[in-house]
């Protein structure tokens, strides 16, 4: 087992153990853990009492040695209280800087509650630490250790250019809400006490990161996220820059913690939650992705079952159906065409003949593979990205691509039963499974 195949297994431990304390958490738990690895900070949505700051610390504990600093915002907080006191031995000598040992420029993990409350003074100082992990200390720019910061917040901000500015530093937004089920009420009262077990460390995280710098996104997922943009602009959604390049950082991280150096259709799935300024567009900008996925989950699959071929071979011939059927028409009631004619039309016709049959079958011993995946879809994609839940929400999308699949073939064969009054020899598909 390699390094990141240890930190995986890890994970999942880490993941089972946050699932049993923080019950209908099973998304978030994995979209934090992403950002965490990534080096983006997460935005919590939510009213008071949906546990964000519990989950928020426990994800520090489950790193041991990580220093951890969290404060409840008001817009009477001062700078003090989030950076730390003016040292009095330094400004002795005419130096203004703080101590920051056990406040947020010397911390590893952080909550920072109600961060919308936060007043100017405090505002400033904190976008270079959201962004830059730059603490400026008086006259001194002093490296931040943060690893990950949470925040949260009731309610969004309102229309203010310095507020906008600082949300805009939160990749991450998701909204969280009170419980739902039935059996989470049931569960709640039996929750596990016990500290959470130090599974990771800072370490791991470093390893991850320096992974995915290695890791590089293809020309077919660039285009997918360049193609999400134009979708997105289409709708009058818009996203900085900075924000594009973090995602596609994100994107890298996933195929890091995979085992793989190239980025894959899987590793964009949480993208929604990148995406929207107001809780309630997640919902348009999920169907918006959702399309683009499955474009792009297409064209990953072509290797395995190149639809776009097939299906540009049953167009080209479908186009040619009444040149050929003339031909066949001509021939049998002895119509008069020249030599040069009936040969051109003839090889036409050949042509269309073999590459139908050849075609036909790959294509049918392609869908029969596919059909054998079917039998384990879910652990299929769930090999692809570990993170992934409700695989099986996800295969109805392979499914639908073996459909198309199944409308090809049996245009084909329609095809070649006008044309030549028999079936193609060698394909039997049985399109009822």
């Amino acid at each position: 087992m390699n390094e990141l195949e240890s930190i995986r297994h890890k994970l999942e431990q880490a993941i089972g153990h946050l699932e049993a304390r923080f019950l209908e958490r099973e998304e978030l738990i994995r979209v934090l853990l992403l950002g965490l690895m990534a080096g983006e900070n997460a935005l919590l949505i939510g009213p008071p009492g949906t546990a964000k700051s519990q989950l928020a610390r426990a994800l520090s504990q489950l790193f041991g040695s990580g220093r951890w600093f969290d404060y409840l915002l008001t817009r009477f907080t001062t700078p003090d209280e989030m950076f730390g006191p003016v040292s009095l031995q330094r400004l002795k000598a005419d130096q203004y800087v703080r101590q920051t040992d056990g406040y947020l420029p010397a911390a590893d993990f952080a909550f920072l509650d109600e961060i919308f409350k936060a007043n100017s003074a405090i505002l400033n100082a904190l976008l270079s630490i959201l962004n830059e992990r730059v603490f400026f200390n008086g006259q001194e720019k002093q490296s931040v250790p943060l690893l990950f910061l949470i925040a949260a917040s009731n309610e969004l901000p309102e229309e203010n250019e310095q507020l906008a500015a600082l949300y805009d530093r939160f990749l991450i937004r998701y909204e969280v809400g009170y419980l739902k089920q039935m059996s989470s009420y049931e569960k709640m009262f039996q929750l596990p006490d016990e500290p959470l077990p130090a599974l990771l460390s800072l370490r791991d995280i470093e390893t991850v990161r320096r992974a995915s710098t290695d890791v590089v996104i293809p020309e077919t997922l660039i285009y997918m996220l360049y193609q999400l943009k134009t979708e997105l602009e289409a709708k009058e959604f818009a996203l900085s820059d900075r924000r594009w390049r973090k995602i596609g950082q994100v994107w890298k991280t996933s195929a890091a913690l995979n085992g793989r150096r190239e980025v894959n259709v899987w590793d964009t799935v949480y993208t929604p939650h990148m995406l929207w300024d107001l809780p309630e567009d997640y919902g348009t900008l999920k169907e918006i992705f959702q399309k683009v996925f499955q474009e792009g989950l297409k064209q990953e699959t072509e290797k395995e079952l190149p639809l776009r071929r097939y299906d540009r071979i049953a167009k080209h011939w479908l186009e040619e159906e009444d040149a050929l059927h003339a031909f066949q028409f001509k021939k049998e009631v002895g119509g008069r065409l020249s030599k040069e004619e009936q040969d051109k039309a003839r090889a036409n016709l050949e042509e269309c003949r073999l590459e139908l049959e050849d075609k036909a079958r790959e294509l049918q011993s392609k869908l029969v593979q596919w059909l054998q995946r079917e039998k384990d879809l879910p652990g299929y994609i769930r090999n692809r990205n570990f993170l992934l839940l409700q695989t099986a929400e996800y295969a109805v999308k392979y499914t639908h691509l073996r459909i198309q699949g199944e409308r090809i073939l049996q245009s084909m064969q329609g095809l070649y039963r006008t044309l030549f009054d028999r079936e193609i020899p060698g394909v039997q598909y049985d399109y009822t499974l």
